[in-house]
C-alpha cells in the first residue's frame, strides 16, 4: 500500500536527519505502509578485522529500517523509538552492500512489533545474512529535539 506524502515526507525528514546513516552512506530504498528497505555500501570505515562488513552496520541498518516501518503505521504527531532488539547474524556481510527489510509484523497502541531481514548484495547475489525482531515505542512528539 503506497504511503501519504505527508508520511514518506516524514519518513524522508527522520532519514536525512540521522547523521549515524550518513556515515555508513545508506540511502532510502522504498517506503511503503508497514514495510522500508534501507541500503549502504560496506565501506572500508564499516569493516570489522577480517574485512567483513561490522555487525554494528548490519545492525544499524536493520535498526533504522524496522523503525521507519513502525513509523509508516503511525499517525500522525507520533514518533517512535527502539525499546528492544534481537539480531541474529547468519552469514558475514561479504558483499558490496547491504539492504535490510524492515518490515511491521503487529502494529498497536503501546508496542509495535518489527522484523528486519539483512542481505548481502554482491552483483546478482542476494544472502540472508541477519534475522531481526524487535520492538518499537511509539511516542507522541511534543517538539523538535535534535
Amino acid at each position: 500500500m503506497p504511503l501519504l506524502l505527508e508520511i514518506q515526507s516524514k519518513i524522508e525528514r527522520s532519514f536525512a536527519a540521522q547523521s549515524m546513516m550518513t556515515t555508513f552512506g545508506a540511502s532510502l530504498v522504498s517506503t511503503n505502509h508497514g514495510q522500508v528497505v534501507i541500503a549502504a555500501p560496506i565501506l572500508n570505515t564499516c569493516q570489522q578485522q577480517h574485512g567483513f562488513g561490522h555487525a554494528a552496520l548490519t545492525f544499524g541498518l536493520g535498526d533504522s529500517a524496522a523503525g521507519y516501518a513502525a513509523l509508516s503505521v503511525m499517525p500522525k504527531g507520533c514518533e517512535v523509538l527502539t525499546s528492544e532488539m534481537k539480531i541474529n547474524l547468519l552469514a558475514p556481510a561479504k558483499g558490496n552492500r547491504l539492504e535490510a527489510i524492515g518490515k511491521v509484523i503487529k502494529p498497536g497502541r503501546r508496542l509495535v512489533i518489527v522484523q528486519s531481514e539483512v542481505f548481502d548484495v554482491d552483483g546478482e547475489a542476494r544472502t540472508k545474512i541477519a534475522l531481526m525482531t524487535g520492538t518499537m515505542v511509539p511516542i507522541i512528539k511534543t517538539g523538535d529535539h535534535h
